[in-house]
């Protein structure tokens, strides 16, 4: 029994002397692995600050950038932009205002370039505002469906804005991949071309990282974009003329002017027992102006060529439309102003059109 203990005792340094062993060959494989990454990180470095001496503080090269053509591009927000309020307020009004769009669709966006990169809100939001509908799938879950979505939705907003000289600032690539100066971009023109009833704040701009790759070195630049101008040029979007004059630098004549026109057509809606007293908010919704012009020309409008009631803004937007094309076919010119602008309660554009009725019809009785 007394050489049991020391087999024993003999064996235990043994079993210690393999498992000091086998950690330490772990130990030497996990250091050295450190080491290797530590040498891949530093070289990767080191290439970046070769490649991006002049990148932005804050600003990541990605790992497709290295992937770049030569002569290709790409770009992407400042980090320090994406905190500035006005674009964080721009933001907000456009997801708002996307939101009540597609309310009956039951679509939600909380985030522009999570929400909108695959197609399937701007589809719905263009389809919306237009009133077309495109041949799409409705559902798309690869890439390729997806580009094939944002393909045939560009396509058709660009047809629609181009011939107005919209700047294209966007592409199936940059809204795919998430740029958020492109979707939005992409959403402002629309806003504005469908005289969207809401604000957009005024002069919003953000620094844009270039990434450029020339001679197989990438060079990075920082451009400002413009995303918003003045309000006026943003909805307006007519020619300035003499009543432009007159609002802008004689506003003392401007109260003269209103009630001039107040007069004028309260004499003819009074026959109907109507009585306006603001002239930017009581034609907002084209009733009176449809009556005004029945009046004016002397015949009576039929109730079913328009909503007398109306409720929506493409009701009304209907409605308006529908007086320009009276007045048309009263022999006067197509007012300047769109049906838009005039239940947006733009003041200009109102004005403009119930001064053109004045000077056609002041002595009509």
């Amino acid at each position: 029994m007394s050489g049991t203990p020391a087999t024993s005792a003999t064996l235990q340094p043994a079993k210690m002397k393999k498992d000091e062993s086998f950690l330490g060959k772990l130990g030497g494989t996990l250091v050295r692995k450190k080491k290797s990454k530590e040498v891949s990180d530093l070289h990767e470095e080191g290439k970046n600050a070769i490649n991006a001496p002049m990148l932005p503080s804050g600003t990541d090269i990605h790992p497709e950038d290295t992937l770049l053509e030569e002569n290709a591009e790409r770009l992407m927000l400042d980090p320090t932009s994406r905190e500035n309020l006005k674009f964080k307020d721009l933001l907000k009004v456009l997801i708002d205002w996307i939101n009540s769009e597609l309310e009956e669709e039951r679509i939600i966006v909380k985030d522009l370039e999570e929400d909108c990169y695959d197609g399937q809100v701007l589809q719905k939001l263009f389809e919306k505002l237009s009133g077309r509908k495109l041949n799409v799938a409705e559902v798309t879950q690869s890439e390729i469906g997806q580009k094939q979505k944002l393909q045939t939705v560009l396509e058709a907003v660009n047809d629609l804005l181009r011939p107005h000289g919209w700047t294209i600032e966007w592409s199936v690539d940059s809204i795919h991949s998430k740029n958020l100066v492109a979707i939005v971009y992409l959403l402002v023109a629309l806003a504005m071309h469908f005289q969207a009833p809401i604000r957009l704040p005024e002069h919003v701009s953000v620094q844009v990282v270039v990434v450029k790759k020339r001679e197989g070195i990438l060079q990075t630049a920082l451009v400002t974009k413009e995303l918003t101008s003045t309000t006026e040029m943003m909805m307006g979007r007519f020619e300035r003329d003499a009543f432009d004059t007159l609002l802008d630098h004689a506003p003392d004549k401007l109260n003269v002017v209103k009630t001039s026109l107040i007069t004028f057509v309260n004499k003819h809606l009074n026959k109907l027992n109507l009585e306006v007293t603001e002239l930017e908010s009581q034609f907002a919704d084209g009733v009176y102006l449809i009556l005004l012009m029945g009046l004016l020309e002397d015949y009576f409008v039929p109730l079913y060529n328009f909503f007398l009631t109306p409720e929506s803004f493409e009701q009304k937007v209907h409605n308006v439309a529908f007086a320009f094309e009276l007045m048309q076919d009263g022999g006067l010119k197509k007012p300047k102003a769109r049906p838009e602008d005039v239940v947006n309660l733009n003041l200009k554009s109102t004005l403009r059109v119930l001064y053109n009725l004045f000077t056609n019809y002041k002595n009509t009785e």
